[in-house]
């Protein structure tokens, strides 16, 4: 193995790059640097670069085109005389318009005769007899012994921006690839309400809207955190980061419960309030599993793993059912309801409880009637389980609205006696 090729591979080690895209980089330094010294403007100049030896091999490649028309030929020639006042006339135009005008002579650029790229069939048969059109004609370079000292210089520029790129387009795939899970990072930085976290490859970004409320961060403490979005930006990836969705709930679940990561426990739904509670709906169709329990775990250690994770927030695990009465009463619990009607036609459900029970199954402001409608996907009304009842709870897309109903009471009359 030559110096080179250890030299390269350890460029690869150390930016985590493929090997093949750093010869490839390469390969680009080496044609600018032809160019630069020994080329013209219609070449299309490729090189081959072979690390063990060191050497290359340079070529001009052109794809064979119909033969232009004689009409073709002379408009190519008015336009090369007219060039250069076409290009004075760019400048003086006003930016705006200079791009529009730029964008509408590239799209018919497109269509035209292109002699850096291309040649004509008649030119294409001198070279080669049997030449058609879509074929490839490679030209052979004279390999120049060395290069001068500008061409060096530009060489170098375009290993270095190569280099970059490759970088910044191998991170960008490995986290577009992890995009929906969650990974654990280090708190770099915090800038205003911005939270930066080092997923050691890149930073991701925590912005205010998908933090825990009230969750303090530490610089330095470790956290996990759910890829939300993951975007190509000017100088690298964006990754969006989240602690607020949905998502990382399932995904703690499914890391810290065997069962759940062999498919032996399904979740159905998950509701929650970020910082504050969750609700977790989970299903097993075998009846050797007790899926509450084993997401409890013994003595409660997975489920209070989870709570630190997600820093300290309640979680309910709810028993899913087919039927819904059952699975209403299972998303209500703690609260526990005497009687539950139902409407299939309009999703809505009527509970009843214990009036000194009314304000354990509504929750502090609303919270568990709310978490249990969004679980369930049903419309809930909670009312206490008496005649005469003055208030009723009514819990409808997922919002709680609390109505006062007025009875009429008649008034008896008094009889004084005489």
């Amino acid at each position: 193995m030559s110096e080179l090729i250890s030299a390269i591979k350890q460029v690869c080690d150390e930016k985590k790059i493929d090997y093949d895209l750093v010869i490839s980089a390469i390969e680009s330094a080496l044609a600018a640097a032809y160019r630069k010294d020994y080329g013209n403007k219609l070449q299309n100049i490729k090189v081959d670069f072979n690390p063990e030896t060191g050497g290359s091999k340079i070529y001009d490649i052109k794809t064979v085109v119909e033969d232009l028309s004689e009409e073709e030929i002379l408009e190519m020639e008015r336009e090369k005389e007219e060039g250069e006042k076409m290009e004075k006339e760019r400048k003086e135009r006003k930016f705006e318009k200079r791009i529009e005008n730029t964008e509408e002579e590239a799209k018919e650029e497109e269509k035209k005769f292109n002699p850096k790229t291309e040649i004509q069939l008649k030119d294409a048969l001198l070279v080669k007899k049997d030449a058609k059109i879509g074929e490839e004609i490679v030209f052979d370079l004279e390999v120049p012994e060395g290069y001068g000292r500008m061409a060096a210089q530009t060489a170098k520029q375009v290993i270095v921006q190569k280099i970059r790129e490759i970088e910044k387009e191998t991170v960008f795939n490995e986290f577009k690839d992890q995009e929906g899970g969650v990974v654990t990072g280090i708190i770099q930085r915090i800038e205003g309400r911005l939270v930066f976290v080092d997923l050691d490859k890149a930073i991701g970004i925590l912005p205010m809207d998908e933090q825990i409320p009230n969750e303090n961060y530490t610089i330095g403490s470790r956290i996990k955190v759910y890829i939300k979005e993951v975007r190509s930006g000017i100088r690298g990836a964006e990754i969006i980061l989240s602690r607020k969705s949905e998502e990382i709930v399932r995904q703690i679940f499914m890391t810290e419960i065997p069962e759940l990561a062999n498919g032996l426990i399904e979740i159905k739904s998950i509701a929650r309030e970020a910082g504050s509670r969750s609700k977790v709906s989970i299903y097993t169709d075998s009846e050797n599993i007790d899926p509450v329990g084993s997401c409890v775990g013994q003595r409660g250690v997975r489920i209070q793993t989870i709570i630190n994770e997600l820093g300290g927030e309640k979680i309910d695990i709810v028993e899913f059912s087919e039927e819904p009465t059952r699975y209403i009463e299972n998303a209500l619990a703690p609260a526990k309801a005497i009687n539950i009607v139902v409407d299939e036609k309009t999703r809505r459900a009527i509970v009843k409880v214990e009036p000194e029970k009314l304000s354990l199954a509504i929750g502090k402001a609303g919270q568990n009637a709310r978490l249990a409608a969004k679980l369930t996907g049903w419309k809930i009304d909670i009312i206490p389980y008496e005649v005469g009842n003055t208030e009723e709870v009514v819990v409808e897309d997922e919002e709680v609205v609390v109505e006062e109903k007025k009875e009429k009471k008649e008034t008896k009359k008094k009889t004084t006696k005489k």
